[in-house]
């Protein structure tokens, strides 16, 4: 994402240009959307015309509106957003009042204007717009016959290809069926890695199965590697790493992160950062109960005592429409921040985030224990 112009006032009113340069910037664009936010940006848009001889026709033209923003719809595999609402500025083609959807565009500048700008939103700014990250993780995780090949950016898990094969069982005496459907399945793995994968900007590639798979998907790599002379995988093969998996299923992605070998690999990346302090948080939550708080309602007591040493918050609550929810949860990083917490917003993408929601989407980490508080005050956060 590049930021072109901010320009924001000090009662944290103001707009600012940005411009999406890759698929993951939506997801940072769809977070950064509220409702009754003024979004001004290049869109095509279906006229009629009438000739001289009374005849109607239709064309359509690219115009620039702005609009006030009442839906906003996300799809999470294509990463396209689309913004619907009402006209707000005069316009050649659009009437004042009309209703028109805008589907951002990459490498096309859109501006966006605030009646407030929170610390929050701020930060997702800055976040978007800083160059070293971006996606440097991929995985393969995978078994006989079932692959997932995944990326895994800062703010999103996302799945590129799933290579699914029938593999027949090996027969007394003849293993032919068995050996070739192997290979076959081992070859779509591997054109997917060649077709998904940057290498120039994935730092590592997990290769994680139950079993011998991985060992013996890898072997099959770099001996097509060295017969096709593929030099792109040959440079990169201190990229990948062999990890253990229960499954080939999505959802192992959350144990391979959280293995000590990877999580020590990838130290720099936020996707192992939030694995991570989720994993220390059930660690506490299990051996000093005082000091894991989870549920709106405890970890904002715990902020009061400026006990939260790591707040861990999913963005799917600051998407929340109500003005007063969402402000709640600035306050609470606020809060956090000042009395020198870390804060880790979980994009609910990742799998990390996904099981953060199951605790409501706020849990913390405590400097010192504090006795659990009453059954009735967590009430209030199930509300929420």
């Amino acid at each position: 994402m590049k930021l072109l112009h901010r320009d924001i006032e000090k009662d944290n009113t103001g707009q600012v240009t940005l411009m999406p340069e890759e698929a993951e910037d939506m997801w940072h664009t769809y977070n950064l959307l509220q409702e009754g936010d003024s979004l001004r940006a290049s869109t095509i848009r279906k006229v009629q015309t009438e000739s001289n001889t009374g005849s109607v026709g239709s064309s359509r033209v690219r115009t620039t509106l702005t609009l006030c923003v009442e839906t906003i719809d996300f799809d999470t595999q294509a990463c396209r957003l689309r913004v619907k609402g009402t006209n707000i500025e005069e316009n050649q083609y659009v009437k004042m009042g009309a209703y028109h959807t805008i589907e951002l565009e990459l490498n096309r500048k859109f501006t966006l204007a605030k009646k407030s700008w929170d610390s929050v939103v701020l930060a997702r700014i800055d976040e978007a717009c800083d160059a070293t990250q971006k996606a440097d993780v991929a995985a393969v995780v995978m078994q006989e016959g079932l692959a997932n090949l995944v990326l895994v950016t800062p703010a999103m898990t996302l799945l590129r290809a799933k290579v699914e094969l029938t593999i027949p069982r090996k027969r007394r005496g003849s293993c032919t069926q068995h050996e070739k459907a192997l290979e076959r399945f081992y070859d779509a793995v591997m054109q997917a890695i060649l077709r998904h994968i940057n290498f120039d900007v994935v730092k590592c590639i997990l290769v994680a199965s139950p079993g011998f798979v991985k060992d013996q998907f890898m072997t099959y790599l770099f001996k097509e590697a060295v017969r096709q002379d593929n030099k792109l995988l040959l440079e990169n093969r201190p990229k990948f790493m062999l990890v253990h998996a229960s499954s080939g299923h999505k959802y192992s992605l959350k144990e391979i992160l959280s293995d000590p070998t990877v999580t020590n690999r990838l130290s720099d990346t936020k996707a192992a950062g939030e694995v991570k302090a989720l994993e220390d948080f059930y660690k506490m939550l299990q051996h000093e109960p005082d000091r894991a708080f989870y549920g709106v309602a405890h970890v904002e007591k715990a902020a009061d005592a400026l006990a939260v040493d790591t707040l861990m918050i999913s963005d799917k609550l600051f998407r929340h429409q109500e003005v007063s929810s969402r402000a709640r949860y600035v306050r609470l990083v606020d809060k956090v921040r000042d009395s020198g917490g870390n804060v880790r917003i979980f994009s609910s993408l990742h799998v990390s985030g996904e099981q953060l929601t199951q605790l409501s989407g706020v849990a913390a980490i405590l400097r010192f224990p504090i006795a659990d508080f009453s059954e009735g005050e967590d009430s209030s956060s199930d509300d929420d």
